[in-house]
């Protein structure tokens, strides 16, 4: 099956993957294994590309409805955290605002974000907790950044993502966030599970779009 894709599914490295949907001139694909559907990687975005799209969006850290939107996963982390852990906002974007909420509660923060916070050194060292709030969609090699996202957990250390899943294949092609340009990849529950599980983490769904995973003692 792999063949007729020419590409490993991205997400578990399978390769039992078929062609899911065509439209607007964009090939999508669902893995079997998974149940992830991505776009083909021949079709995906430049990093210029994902900059100048990343730049309309409006995510201002002090923006009390962009704040209540992303409580829903501050908060189930929050609950969970020993006072001053130590964490880290991957894919924080131009206004990491997960990290200022989280550094008002007295944690401390680190950011890494590979167009707009690309110093690398953040991803040298371990972290309680690592936030990865509307990143995930954006993965073109989704199983080499959970690969990294698990190695950046310290034992018993918390990885939150929080990202749109893919539950309606009727309504995929006109689904607002597959039309979003910089989006690439989309994730089931039970992707998250199989991600989790390959990495020696457990996995929590915590309330719909918000995964919880972490990782052994």
């Amino acid at each position: 099956m792999a063949g007729r894709s020419g590409q490993l599914c991205p997400v578990c490295r399978g390769e039992d993957v078929e062609l899911f949907l065509t439209v607007e001139g964009k090939d999508y694909w669902r893995c079997t294994t998974c149940a992830a559907r991505y776009l083909d990687a021949a079709q995906r975005p430049s990093p210029a590309e994902e900059r100048a799209h990343y730049l309309t969006h409006e995510n201002a850290p002090d923006d009390p409805g962009y704040r209540r939107w992303l409580s829903r996963l501050t908060r189930p982390l929050l609950e969970r955290l020993s006072p001053g852990a130590k964490g880290l906002d991957y894919g924080c974007g131009p206004g990491p605002a997960l990290a200022k909420i989280f550094a008002e509660a007295g944690h401390h923060m680190a950011v890494y974000d590979p167009i707009f916070a690309p110093d690398r050194t953040p991803l040298e060292e371990h972290y309680d907790v690592v936030t990865c709030t509307e990143t995930a969609e954006h993965f073109h090699d989704p199983a080499a950044e959970f690969d990294r996202l698990a190695d950046l957990l310290k034992p018993g250390g918390l990885l939150g993502v929080m990202t749109i899943f893919q539950t309606d294949d009727a309504r995929f092609a006109n689904w607002r966030y597959r039309r979003d340009p910089t989006h690439v990849v989309f994730y089931r529950a039970d992707t998250f599970h199989l991600i989790a599980t390959r990495r020696g983490l457990t996995c929590e769904i915590v309330e719909k779009d918000v995964v919880l995973m972490q990782k052994g003692v």
